[in-house]
């Protein structure tokens, strides 16, 4: 399931993300400055001082696990799972281990 993505609406706010699932380039190549862009002010501060104190040896871990952390912490916010581009939620959830919780049609 790498390189997908999932999109997540929050449904008491109506406020959609969307999210790659797998591997992030752009954690390996920026570090933190996704996370910022992200608006995901916790992890940018984390992975830039790592970055920091390891000489970007943190960007290069980071990389393998950053999207799984941040979809986590959007469901942990309360987004719910709007649709996947690549296959099944079902897969997904396989793919990342990760309860995904479904937005219900109302």
């Amino acid at each position: 399931m790498a390189n997908n993505v999932v999109y997540l609406e929050n449904p008491h706010t109506g406020h959609l993300k969307e999210v790659p699932v797998g591997y992030s380039w752009t954690t390996l190549l920026f570090g933190g400055f996704p996370a910022l862009f992200r608006g995901d002010w916790k992890w940018f501060v984390i992975i830039t001082l790592l970055n920091i104190a390891t000489w970007c040896v943190a960007g290069i871990v980071f990389s393998f696990f950053y999207n799984k952390m941040y979809l986590k912490d959007l469901i942990g916010s309360g987004f719910k799972v709007k649709s996947v581009k690549n296959g099944t939620v079902d897969q997904l959830r396989l793919a990342t281990g990760l309860n995904l919780p479904e937005l219900s049609a109302v």
